[in-house]
């Protein structure tokens, strides 16, 4: 009997295709949820995008099942947890819509250059003003573009063929692979006053959210147009309607919000703002390679075989029972050493250090590498595509292994170099309190610090002084942020300090900036290490 593949929701022909010589494929409507619980009895595999709900009901409903897979990017309707808690490999289509996300920003970008959509929308209300609706070329401008991720490769390549400059922000790529790229790298700053257009291409996080607010737009070249089909939130909407109110901005296109659904955003009262409903995966294209992607991955699932995107731990084989315990340690000092380094390392080394070693540790390396990315690309970060990313960006990740313990009983540290000589580490342990176990940080930068790597984490670095602490904490209570824990450690009295603090709640990169202001700190960073 061929294993049985469950189509929830509608899924291209080719896609079927793949499937239809080797397995048992049967249909169901996802959102007759009777009707698919009763369906999943059976299936050792089931294929949604967005409506059908793979919740822990649905996973305890399939005794059979092996994967789940969702055609499309995100996976918001499928329980991970509880699929991974079953050995249920969860598949997803990363990659599916890049291009057609890169087409989006560019055709907002050429639609807000030539006024076209007002140019329309007056001309089919009768009016012929050609003058009202002169636009600018894009030969010879500068474009600016922030976050070169996938995305925003796929952007500058496309946007280069149109003879412009290209110069991009974003500090987790080797300056080497923007110059293959034809792009120059510069600071955020550099870029606001120097770009006559200006495209985001960032994920949303704790440091990007608000990352274009109304102290960047007061900077930017006079004229600029501005384009966000990436994320909702990065740029400050009122704060862009204000600019473009006031003339500095001289347009802009917007695919995305910070709530959705939007049908209200004081940008909509503007004729040179191309507002669009979330566009930029929806085209033909998309949705069929996000099918034959998913229906590829399950039958290499099905099948025994190695599957790029899989999402979930488990899928990348066996992992001793004393080392699963430290694989959420590794991914969480990864992504505290992005936070505190601030930018990509040139080389990072993972050490691993106790008698855990004398297991098989390799996978820890992957865990801190699927951690150092996590924040700062637009994809999701898994086990597989983790090692990819790092190569794509220049980034050599090495483990080393020490039997001797120092402290604890079991040690990891991230310690990587940067570009400009700089060395930066972060170490952790895992301690068990009762039947839990509890995620330590225990090092951040040399300074010794003994704190949960839990929630979000906030590291101020400053001169030691009197009335830092209050200052920090009235500003943060001003903000309506609690401060769940706080810690500070010092080399020596009146010397380098470094504040560590664990919040309820993510600070915006404007509020963040305000906290280093206040204290005069040299350095400022926020991790998110809340479990995904």
């Amino acid at each position: 009997m061929n294993p049985v593949v469950l189509i929830a929701e509608e899924l291209a022909p080719a896609a079927i295709e793949v499937l239809a010589h080797d397995f048992d494929v049967r249909h169901v409507d996802g959102t007759d949820r009777p009707a698919l619980l009763s369906a999943l009895s059976e299936a050792d595999a089931v294929i949604v995008r967005s409506a059908t709900q793979i919740d822990a009901e649905a996973i305890a409903a399939a005794p059979r099942l092996k994967v789940v897979a969702r055609a499309g990017v995100g996976l918001d309707n499928v329980e991970v947890p509880a699929a991974t808690a079953r050995g249920v490999m969860v598949v997803n289509a990363p990659t599916s819509n890049i291009v057609s996300a890169a087409e989006q920003a560019v055709a907002l970008l050429l639609a807000v250059a030539r006024n076209t959509a007002a140019a329309s929308a007056a001309l089919k209300a009768g009016e012929w003003k050609r003058s009202k609706y002169t636009g600018v070329e894009l030969q010879g401008k500068t474009v600016g573009v922030v976050g070169l991720g996938r995305i925003g490769v796929l952007f500058a390549q496309r946007i280069a063929a149109f003879g412009t400059r290209l110069i991009a922000y974003d500090p987790y790529i080797q300056p080497a692979r923007a110059a293959q790229l034809g792009v120059r790298l510069v600071g955020l700053e550099e870029l606001l006053r120097e770009s006559d257009f200006i495209s985001i291409h960032l994920p949303k996080t704790p440091e990007t959210v608000g990352l274009i607010g109304e102290k960047e737009l007061s900077i930017v070249k006079p004229g600029v147009r501005i384009i966000n089909a990436a994320r909702g939130g990065l740029v400050d909407e009122q704060a862009l309607a204000d600019a473009i109110a006031e003339g500095r901005v001289a347009g802009a296109g917007v695919d995305v919000y910070a709530k959705e659904p939007c049908t209200s955003s004081p940008l909509f009262a503007f004729d040179n703002v191309v507002a669009t409903p979330h566009l930029g995966a929806s085209t033909n294209e998309a949705q069929d390679k996000a099918g034959l992607a998913v229906a590829r991955s399950v039958k290499l699932a099905l099948q025994g075989e190695f599957v790029p995107d899989a999402v979930n731990v488990q899928a990348g084989g066996v992992v001793a029972e004393d080392v699963r315990p430290l694989l959420p340690l590794a991914e969480k000092l990864g992504r505290a050493f992005t936070a505190v380094a601030g930018g990509v390392a040139a080389s990072v080394t993972v050490e691993v250090r106790g008698e855990i070693v004398n297991n098989d540790v390799s996978v820890l390396k992957l865990a801190a590498t699927k951690g150092l990315f996590s924040s700062v690309v637009e994809e999701q970060v898994t086990y597989v595509n983790a090692p990819h990313l790092a190569a794509e960006r220049g980034v050599e990740v090495t483990l080393t292994t020490h039997s001797e313990t120092v402290d604890h009983a079991n040690l990891v540290t991230v310690r990587g170099a940067l570009p400009d000589g700089r060395t930066v580490s972060v170490s952790g342990t895992v301690t068990q309190t009762g039947t839990r176990d509890v995620i330590k940080l225990t090092e951040v930068d040399g300074f010794d610090v003994e704190i949960g790597a839990e929630g979000i984490l906030v590291f101020l670095r400053y001169v030691d002084r009197p009335g830092v602490v209050g200052t920090v904490g009235t500003l943060l209570g001003e903000a309506g942020i609690n401060i769940a824990a706080m810690q500070v450690a010092r080399r020596e009295a009146g010397g380098e300090t470094l504040m560590t603090l664990t919040v309820d709640q993510a600070l915006g990169a404007d509020l963040l900036t305000s906290a280093a202001d206040s204290i005069g700190a040299v350095a400022a960073s926020a991790a998110d290490l809340r479990d995904e």
